[in-house]
C-alpha cells in the first residue's frame, strides 16, 4: 500500500505565500511523476503543476510565474511553493502520484487526501 500525505494548507490573504508538501510512503519501487492538483467548488479537478523523475515540470497557465514545484527523491516528497495568491486559487490541492510497484512493472495511479487552501482578506 502506498499512502499520500499532504500538508501546508490554511488560510492567507491575497498576495501571501504557503507551501503545501507531500510525502508518499509504504511499498514504493519508484515515482515517475508526482504533481498537484486542485478543486475549487463547482468546478471540475484541474492540473496545478507536475515534475517529473527528470526534474522537468509543467504548470497550467493560470499559475506560472507564482508557482513552483520541487521535490525531494530522499525523502518521497513533493512541494508546491505558492507565490502572489489570489483568490481565484482557492480550493482543495490533491496531491497526485504515479508510483512504480517494488516488485513487476505495474504503476499505479495515487492521490492524497486534499488540503483546503482559502485566499481572502
Amino acid at each position: 500500500q502506498v499512502q499520500l500525505v499532504e500538508s501546508g494548507g490554511g488560510l492567507v490573504q491575497p498576495g501571501g505565500s504557503l507551501r503545501l508538501s507531500c510525502a508518499a510512503s509504504g511499498s514504493i519501487g519508484s515515482i515517475r511523476v508526482m504533481g498537484w492538483y486542485r478543486q475549487a467548488p463547482g468546478k471540475q479537478r484541474e492540473l496545478v503543476a507536475n515534475i517529473f523523475s527528470d526534474n522537468s515540470t509543467n504548470y497550467a497557465d493560470a499559475v506560472k510565474g507564482r508557482f513552483t514545484i520541487s521535490r525531494d527523491n530522499a525523502k518521497n516528497t513533493v512541494y508546491l511553493q505558492m507565490n502572489s495568491l489570489k483568490p481565484e486559487d482557492t480550493a482543495v490541492y490533491y496531491c497526485n502520484a504515479y508510483i512504480g510497484a517494488v516488485v513487476g512493472s505495474a504503476v499505479l495511479r495515487y492521490w492524497g487526501q486534499g488540503t483546503q487552501v482559502t485566499v481572502s482578506s
